[in-house]
């Protein structure tokens, strides 16, 4: 007779399936008990919960249920000092004081003899030492008698407790109540039941950092929680299908939070977003990335909530329209760090080939867009461009081009009006944009240009770019002109063409194409290496 567990319980199968229990109980139809199981990975349910038009469990996620029979394989974990053990605690050899051990990295050719090695891990198993804990996949399922787990491990600072199987708030409260050090915990691939009203007031709190991903928590259940964390800074809740930020529960915890992570959910309204998070007043940064978003809308008078706003991520989007970034700065006007990559207006199409320039214009406080830092000469050049652009394609008074370019008067300021018959003049553009001529080979050349590089042995393409574009850049920007975009950027080597037709190898990421000496009419040698 197999012991049962009870209805909420984790498990675990052989098979490498996470589930919790709904039910447990007769199946109409067949006999014996069985277990109604909700998965954590969807696509290993059957239904939802019904068997033949009768109900017997709910699933948060459809048809992500199904019923298994009780047995002897399915995991129901362990304790929190068991793994700890298991994971950071070698036993000894005894009294043997040589033993034969085989270096990893020779793969079982050497061996060696080693002395007193029970020494070395009694050192190691003194668990009172230990700062950061990972207990991911360990399989943590219960917390351990009272008062043992402080004497054992009190100083752990950092706790990783991630796809285990603790099943509810309260087993977690058991084990963090006593480490009275903790600032950092991980929870993330967990289901864990909706937090209880009461939890003991000295289990978070010192805690500064939570991860959440993958957990399927609410804002509501996250503010929920949060309200006995005092000293939180810092939430990931990443992965969690969320649609909304409703239903937060009011507490000053929220007006202490500096960075939130919300990446791959389904937050796709951005004032819905900005207003649910009004009472995250020292907000510094925040993770929108893979949520949906298409499009920034024009704030209105009230002030932003997202006005002290540091650092931004909202790439893989779907915005395409560069007035979005103008009204981005309206709702974030100290912004300094920003990632839009991977977003339609980034991407190959006619907004792309200046949209680096543009939104650097845009945003007077930017320093760093998509991971590349902002030069002064960098900015100096995207901002001339800019007002030249603007002055190209938006004839008329300036209250017309203000309409559509808010920092075009700023920028007059700053660098002086562009005249309409400059600007009207392919050359003012050119004085900006350089063209490269790039060119592919199937193998690294041997040193110098030759006459058949001239078409591009594999292809060939000519690029208009800065000349304070950073090699990085330029090297990403080469990978999606030739359709190799999501080739490793270690594998793309560059080589520029000399006056003598030798080829240098160019290397360093970090300087401008300038430095290298690339200027308008260079031409590029490019290798993609393929993977072994």
């Amino acid at each position: 007779m197999h012991v049962l567990p009870a209805t909420g319980s984790r498990i675990y199968l052989p098979s490498g399936h996470f589930g919790t229990v709904k039910y447990i109980g007769p199946v109409d139809g067949t006999a014996n008990l069985w277990l109604g199981v909700e998965w954590d990975v969807s696509n290993r349910g059957k239904h939802d919960g019904i068997k033949d038009g009768k109900r017997y469990f709910e699933c948060r996620v459809p048809n992500s249920g199904s019923f298994i029979r009780p047995s002897a394989s399915i995991c129901y974990g362990c304790s929190f000092l068991q793994a700890l053990n298991n994971k950071y605690v070698e036993a000894t050899h005894g009294t043997a004081s040589q033993e034969k051990i085989v270096l990893g990295s020779s793969n079982g050719a050497i061996e060696v003899e080693a002395v007193d090695l029970d020494k070395i891990r009694g050192k190691f198993a003194n668990l009172e030492r230990l700062r950061e804990a990972s207990l991911d996949n360990e399989m943590v399922s219960t917390g351990n008698d009272p008062g043992e787990i402080l004497s054992t491990c009190p100083n752990i600072r950092g706790l990783d407790l991630s796809a285990t199987l603790l099943s509810s708030w309260d087993v977690v409260a058991m084990i963090t109540s006593e480490l009275p050090h903790l600032e950092r915990l991980a929870l993330n691939r967990n289901r864990l039941k909706p937090p209880p009203s009461q939890l003991p007031a000295s289990a978070y709190l010192r805690l500064s950092e939570i991860q959440l991903n993958g957990t399927w928590t609410s804002w509501e259940e996250f503010t929920s929680i949060a309200v006995f964390m005092p000293q939180l800074r810092i939430a990931e809740l990443g992965y969690n299908g969320l649609t909304s930020l409703s239903h937060a529960k009011i507490s000053s915890m929220l007006s202490r939070i500096e960075i939130l992570n919300f990446d791959s959910n389904k937050l796709e309204d951005w004032r819905h977003i900005s207003e649910a998070l009004k009472l995250c007043t020292s907000l510094q940064r925040l993770i929108l990335s893979s949520n949906g978003i298409g499009t920034i809308p024009p704030r209105d008078s009230h002030s932003s909530p997202l006005r002290g706003l540091k650092v931004l991520s909202l790439s893989s989007n779907k915005l395409h329209n560069l007035h979005d970034i103008d009204q981005l700065y309206e709702w974030c006007p100290q912004l300094e760090t920003l990632s839009l990559a991977k977003n339609p207006l980034t991407e190959a199409n006619d907004l792309s080939g200046s949209a680096r320039q543009q939104v650097i214009a845009k945003i007077p406080s930017l320093r760093i867009l998509d991971a590349t830092a902002i030069s002064a000469k960098a900015r100096s050049d995207s901002e001339l461009f800019y007002l030249s652009f603007v002055a190209k394609t938006v004839p008329g008074r300036d209250e017309d081009k203000m309409k559509e370019h808010p920092q075009w008067r700023t920028l007059c300021m700053k660098h002086g009006r562009p005249t309409e018959s400059t600007a009207n003049r392919d050359g003012r553009l050119s004085r900006y944009l350089i063209e490269v001529k790039v060119h592919q080979c199937p193998e690294p050349p041997a040193g110098h240009f030759t006459p058949e590089m001239e078409g591009g042995l594999i292809a060939s393409a000519s690029l208009r770019v800065l000349s304070t574009m950073k090699l990085g850049l330029f090297r990403h920007r080469v990978m999606k002109a030739l359709g190799a975009g999501k080739t490793p950027r270690n594998s793309i080597y560059v080589w520029l063409r000399m006056g003598d037709d030798t080829l240098v190898l160019l290397q360093n990421d970090d300087q401008e194409l300038g430095w290298w000496g690339i200027e308008n009419g260079s031409h590029i040698v490019v290798h993609i290496a393929q993977p072994n």
